[in-house]
């Protein structure tokens, strides 16, 4: 979990489903979102509650998506994450990424001991910026 190169490899994906984006755009998971969809990356919003954000169309969970995301992007408080878990292996979903703050170390663990990989408590947009030359 969080080694460089893997870090590395989740920010070289094109496509995130982004769980828990709001349309709010003083959150954290709007504008880190945002920042994203600035840099080349397509974002499919899972948010039950909304029917776009950012230009989107939202989708109720990630068994709703028309297409397998290279990378989750979970802005959900921890208790969230096992449930989340659970539909990434249904879907055979590769890669979890869990923003700052967040943290559940069995789902985590669980997720990991079942081959998905693993960025948890790291901010996607302060890694990509980190990513940038100079």
């Amino acid at each position: 979990m969080n080694e460089p190169e893997l870090i590395r490899s989740m920010l070289a994906a094109k496509s995130i489903a982004v769980i828990g984006l709001s349309d709010r755009p003083d959150r954290p998971s709007h504008y880190v979102s945002a920042y994203m969809q600035q840099h080349g990356y397509t974002i499919y919003p899972v948010n039950p509650s909304l029917d776009t954000v950012l230009g989107e169309k939202s989708y109720a969970s990630l068994s709703d998506l028309p297409i397998k995301p290279d990378v989750v992007n979970v802005f959900r408080t921890p208790n969230f994450i096992p449930a989340i878990v659970d539909e990434m292996l249904t879907l055979g979903l590769p890669n979890l990424w869990v923003q700052q703050g967040i943290v559940n170390l069995e789902a985590a663990a669980r997720a990991e001991a079942s081959g998905i990989r693993v960025v948890m408590d790291r901010c996607l947009m302060v890694e990509h910026r980190r990513a940038q030359p100079s």
